[in-house]
């Protein structure tokens, strides 16, 4: 029997929420079921394990934060400069900044990881795989920088977020403007 896939996709958004409100202690089968508004048990037909649920999770999260086809067309076609990098970073963030409940769940993630292997297996296989996208778009998109300036922006930028989505060091300068000073200092 195939699965809904719109309810699955209702179970991960559940589970997202409860991660980045109440943090990985409360996600549990029978929660994500209460957020979800679904019958006891749906969660674990869909889901039957834990590690079962954090994979759909992680698999979720890529699709929230995945750049629209018309994004990536439209700096693919435009000219490659500093500008466009600066562009393609802030549009990065903002992707990650709007869709708070889904970065937060990520931050948790990344913690229980290192706690638990299995999922410092998963979660580093994704991050590695989404880091591989970043650096093949990029050289394909003939963007300045490459492997080195793209790991960097990538540390740069879970600092930059984790600050702003919890205490910002300084709420008065721009994100825009912080991610213009990264990739000047990223591109000298």
């Amino acid at each position: 029997m195939a699965k809904n896939e719109a309810r699955r996709r209702l179970i991960a958004d559940a589970g997202l929420t409860i991660l980045a409100t109440e943090g990985s202690r409360g996600l549990t089968h029978r929660g994500v079921d209460v957020v979800a508004e679904l019958p006891v048990g749906t969660t674990s037909n869909y889901f039957r394990s834990r590690d079962a649920l954090i994979e759909g999770l992680v698999d979720r999260i890529g699709e929230r934060l995945a750049p629209s086809e018309d994004d990536l067309a439209r700096r693919a076609s435009a000219t490659p400069s500093a500008e466009l990098f600066a562009d393609y970073l802030r549009d990065i963030v903002r992707r990650l900044s709007d869709d708070r409940d889904v970065t937060v769940a990520l931050f948790e993630l990344r913690l229980e990881s290192s706690r638990r292997p299995e999922v410092a297996a998963l979660l580093g296989a994704w991050q590695r795989a989404g880091f591989e996208a970043d650096v093949a778009f990029n050289a394909s998109a003939s963007l300045p920088g490459g492997r080195h300036e793209i790991a960097l922006f990538h540390y740069a930028i879970d600092g930059l977020l984790l600050d702003r989505l919890t205490t910002p060091i300084d709420p008065d300068t721009s994100t825009d403007e912080i991610i213009d000073r990264l990739v000047a200092g990223l591109l000298r």
